[in-house]
Formats: structure tokens, sequence, C-alpha cells
């Protein structure tokens, strides 16, 4: 999304008016929710069919950063309708069907005639490692082992926050915005709608989405802002250390 698009009433009230059917989703916590530190794992293809991970936290547990409106909405709509449209997919490639949801983005990374497979498996793997890189009254500089790491890539914290957050603003359109440890060093990278470096090999620790729809309804055009408040109040960094390896 382009930083300086205006925020047109009618923008908001088509937004506003596609959360009705979001808000008729109630997310059961019972079902959704597990506590701060039980990450689900990613989801396999044993059965040849993806299910949608359960949520690591209650519907409301972000807020007032991420509402429980936004969350039902992303959650409940645009990640569960990647597995449900994968899984359409994937009836007419049994073969694709037995991989694991990592092994299914690796294996149509780059290949033009499986966009779709491709589009769809690298949302549901970077959604689920979205809700993960979160956790409530997270956020601040990390200590130990990470803590040592961004001062040695960046500096200190404060400067590794800038740089995520420009590199945030300068995802133009929709796309996600990573920390990866590559050959032993901290880096910041964004990609664009689907992609992500662990397709390209790489060690992803967290990240941050930066398509429209998962922040608009709280802060409409204002990316930065909800960049800077998920890295102040959100980023969950024991989940991150756990990547370490």
């Amino acid at each position: 999304m382009n930083q300086n698009l205006s925020t047109a009433p009618d923008r908001r009230i088509l937004l506003q008016t596609l959360l009705v059917g979001a808000g008729a989703l109630t997310l059961e916590r019972s079902s959704t929710a597990r506590p701060s530190g039980k990450e689900p794992m990613l989801q396999t293809a044993q059965t040849g069919v993806h299910t949608l991970p359960p949520l690591p936290f209650a519907d409301d547990a972000l807020a007032p950063v991420i509402s429980a409106n936004t969350l039902g909405f992303h959650y409940g709509k645009h990640h569960k309708g990647y597995v449900d449209t994968l899984n359409g997919l994937l009836k007419d490639a049994p073969d694709l069907a037995k991989l694991s949801l990592e092994e299914l983005v690796k294996k149509t990374a780059g290949d033009a005639a499986k966009t779709s497979l491709f589009n769809n498996a690298g949302q549901i793997w970077n959604h689920t490692f979205y809700w993960n890189s979160m956790r409530p009254k997270g956020g601040g500089a990390p200590s130990g082992k990470l803590g040592t790491l961004v001062n040695a890539a960046f500096g200190d914290y404060a400067k590794f926050k800038e740089a995520f957050v420009a590199a945030a603003k300068g995802q133009f359109g929709s796309g996600w915005v990573w920390l990866v440890l590559d050959g032993g060093k901290l880096v910041i990278e964004k990609t664009a709608n689907a992609d992500t470096p662990m397709a390209h090999g790489k060690q992803c620790l967290l990240t941050c989405d930066v398509w429209e729809h998962a922040y608009y309804l709280d802060y409409q055009n204002k990316r930065v802002d909800y960049v800077g408040a998920y890295l102040d109040s959100l980023v969950n960094w024991g989940f991150a250390e756990k990547n370490l390896g």
C-alpha cells in the first residue's frame, strides 16, 4: 500500500462493510487460543489436507495495539481463506498434497505454473509465523543471545527499530518485513505479497505483516504507527530466539 494514500471516507466505509461479515465470526477461545509460549507447529499435509492453526492467544489479547475486530477479520477471513483455497488446489495435485507446508512453499517457489499454490501456501506459512511473532505484553529490546546479535548487527536496539520501520515503510504495496539470520548475522528483509525468505533457504526469526488488511481498520494508512506499536508492545522475542536454533 502506498503510504501517501488518502484515507477517503468511501475507502473506510468499504472496509467497515466487509467487516460486518467478519463480525459474525466469533473466535472460540477454547479452540483458537493457546497459552502464550505454546506456539502451534506449522501444519503438515499428512492427510492431504491443511488445517487452520489455532491462534497462540485469545482474539482480544493484543488490544489495543491490534483490535479483536482486526484479528477476527485477518485470521478468520484472510488466513482461513488461504487454507481453504490451498486445499481446493491440492485436489488436482495429489503429489504436492503429500508435502508438508514448508516443503510445498519451497517446491513451488519461482514456478510460474504453480503461482496459485505458492501464493496460498506461502500466505498460510507467513501468517502462522506472524501470529507467533507476537505475544501480549511483548515488545521492547531483546536480551540474551538475541540482544547481543541485534547490537552486533545494528549498533543498538534503537537503530534496529529505525531500520525495521524504514523497511516496512519502504515496502511498496503488500508484503512482509522479516528479521532473518543469514550467515550468522541478523539482517532485515522485506518480501512482496506471499514471498518469504524461508522459500529461499534463509532462517526466519520473526515477521511483521504489512498487508493492508493487517492494520487498516485500526490505523488506516498509518503503517509506520502500526509497525512501531508492533515493535514496542507485541514482538515475541522468545519465539525469535527459539528460531535461532
